[in-house]
């Protein structure tokens, strides 16, 4: 009982920490928050959450570890990815003359969800925590929970270390991250409802995160490719060399 609540409220500030930094599925969050409301926002962000409880699962099973062996996997995924992105982006950018009370279709909100759920199953940020440190949670252990937030690390490691493997300490992290996707729509929508023209803007900069992240992750999974088909070409020549000196 003596670790339970510090266990909790450890998992709630990490959730938090790694939910709440800008980024793609801010990005999709933001704009469907804006522009379809509060329910489409947190339709989104749930999308997002059941992806990470979906490699929960599967780092629970070691499949998550599993594919940490085939970098070409990785790879291709991170592409799909970086695709899927400037998609999205290309959405977001058609909606920049939207409001939200100008919102049309209500059956559209439920594609939040599964917009949200694909790009988070290829979104390279979520894919590497469960490798590392996603797979620590299960495992007996110490997490230092602030040095994994997204650009303020460094400054902010040694604040917070919890032990790993306690159930409280995974309920605490998918609280924190169901916190931040119900209160980051909310607060949105009550801007939106007080500025016209933050719908267009906000539809703006998710267009503008989404495709800067799209380029970026297409090139990396495009370098992480060519460097795996040099690989394995220098390996067949060097196969190729024994060869020849044996025969």
């Amino acid at each position: 009982m003596s670790t339970l609540l510090p266990s909790l409220g450890a998992g709630l500030v990490f959730g938090l920490a790694l939910a709440a930094p800008p980024g793609p599925m801010n990005a999709v969050i933001a704009e469907e928050s804006v522009v379809r409301g509060w329910a489409a926002g947190a339709r989104a962000g749930l999308g997002a959450m059941s992806a990470d409880a979906l490699f929960f699962v599967l780092a629970a099973l070691g499949l998550v570890a599993f594919v940490e062996q085939f970098p070409t996997v990785q790879a291709v995924m991170v592409g799909a990815g970086g695709v899927l992105m400037l998609y999205f982006a290309y959405g977001a950018a058609q909606e920049t003359d939207t409001t939200f009370r100008e919102a049309a279709d209500p059956d559209e909100d439920s594609a939040g969800f599964t917009k949200a759920f694909v790009l988070a199953l290829t979104n390279p940020y979520q894919i590497l925590f469960w490798l590392t440190i996603g797979v620590g949670l299960l495992e007996t252990g110490t997490v230092d929970v602030l040095a994994h937030t997204p650009y303020l690390g460094a400054s902010l490691s040694n604040l917070l270390i919890v032990e790993t493997g306690s159930p409280a300490l995974i309920l605490g992290f998918f609280g924190g991250i169901a916190l931040w996707v119900t209160g980051f729509p909310a607060a949105l929508v009550a801007a939106e409802q007080r500025v016209d023209s933050f719908a267009p803007a906000v539809a703006a900069v998710s267009a503008v995160v989404l495709g800067g992240f799209g380029v970026v992750f297409i090139w990396d999974a495009v370098q992480s490719l060519v460097f795996t088909w040099d690989a394995v070409r220098a390996l067949v020549s060097i196969w190729d060399a024994v060869r020849s000196l044996v025969l």
